[in-house]
């Protein structure tokens, strides 16, 4: 069974930098053809899906928020990681890490507990 661990920050300042971390079990980061990613909800809103890195390494973001964030991995470790640059209060959501079958967000088959991130100063 795969199971996702996610661990971050929940408060963070206006325009300050955030590393929201997950840790996988169950299935290897780097297994061919799967794409792990990052997924956000803001408050009384839908879910938002910002991008994936496959087992390749590849990245794919979504266009509307590509130039804040950044996807990366680290194989030995079995762990993704999101960083998000100037933060904004925009970006208050509760943050989920997921296996993303699409590599896309249409079909998140596995999905980590979330982290409320709260920008406020």
């Amino acid at each position: 069974q795969v199971q996702l661990l996610e661990s971050g920050p929940g408060l963070v300042k206006p325009s300050q930098t955030l590393s929201l971390t997950c840790t996988i079990s169950g299935a290897s980061i780097t297994t061919t053809y799967y794409a792990w990613g990052w997924i956000r909800q803001p408050p009384g809103k839908g879910l938002e899906w910002m991008g994936v890195i496959d087992y390749d390494g590849n990245t794919y973001y979504s266009p509307s928020l590509k130039s804040r964030f950044t996807i990366s991995r680290d194989n030995a470790k079995n762990t993704l990681y999101l960083q998000m640059d100037s933060l904004q209060s925009e970006d208050t959501a509760v943050y989920y890490c997921a296996k993303d079958y699409e590599y896309n967000g249409s079909y998140l088959d596995f999905w980590s507990q979330g982290t409320q991130v709260i920008v406020s100063s």
